[in-house]
């Protein structure tokens, strides 16, 4: 039986993360970073989000919009199997998926209202910076939160590595601190989890990699007793990659 319908963004989210290298591979695992959703016309009403104040948690449902020219195959090589075993597309969370929709439960911090605006100030987000939002629903506590449910090949939290920072690094970090607060912070929670694909994991390489937060080039390498921050630099189109 076909099925036919017209879906729009009800908003677009607006987070720290310009790249898809470096975004944190679940919500949550970064917590403390703040990012905003902001509501569209003609959804953009304060009467639309009327007793949303009252949930401390929201799902998302969004479109991977960077993903969708690039289609959809039926298995995909999940990064937690390091990319050498194929898994059905509905058993991942595989960004390359029929209809290109996902969903993030995020921490809602507050709601705001003014200039004709409505946006959502929220935390724990998995999101590149100008993700379409095609809904927003409350996190339901004693329905959504299943305690003993079984997570198949991502029951546990990935592992963290240490972070260190270069001298230069340091320096650059003193610079920036007044107008990117707690960037040291973000960095490491970022890096900690090895972007890299999972088969390099806990493995030096001599590749200089690069992510990019807000508007800045992070770059830095793997090594033996954990990534090293190198430099930070202003965002550079031709330098974005995860490897450079």
């Amino acid at each position: 039986m076909g099925f036919s319908t017209q879906i729009e963004a009800v908003a677009y989210c607006r987070t720290p993360y310009k790249q898809k290298f470096g975004i944190p591979r679940q919500p949550g695992l970064v917590d403390f970073v703040r990012g905003f959703v902001e509501l569209t016309a003609p959804y953009n009403h304060i009467d639309a989000v009327r007793g949303l104040e009252q949930y401390s948690h929201l799902w998302l449902l969004f479109c991977f919009h960077e993903n969708l020219a690039q289609g959809w195959k039926t298995t995909v090589r999940p990064p937690r199997l390091g990319g050498n075993e194929k898994l059905g597309v509905f058993a991942t969370r595989s960004t390359f998926r029929p209809n290109g929709i996902g969903q993030s439960v995020v921490k809602l911090h507050q709601i705001h209202q003014g200039k004709g605006k409505v946006v959502l100030e929220i935390s724990g987000m998995d999101l590149l910076d100008g993700t379409p939002i095609i809904d927003i629903k409350p996190y339901i506590p004693f329905s959504d939160a299943i305690p003993d449910a079984i997570g198949g090949i991502a029951q546990q939290a990935p592992e963290q590595v240490e972070v260190n920072f270069s001298n230069q690094a340091v320096e650059q970090l003193s610079r920036l601190e007044k107008r990117y607060p707690g960037l040291d912070k973000l960095i490491q929670a970022v890096l900690a989890q090895d972007p890299r694909p999972a088969y390099k994991k806990g493995k030096p390489d001599p590749k200089r990699y690069q992510v990019a937060l807000y508007d800045l080039d992070i770059f830095w390498y793997a090594q033996e007793q954990g990534i090293e921050v190198e430099t930070i630099q202003p965002f550079c189109a031709k330098a974005s990659g995860a490897g450079v």
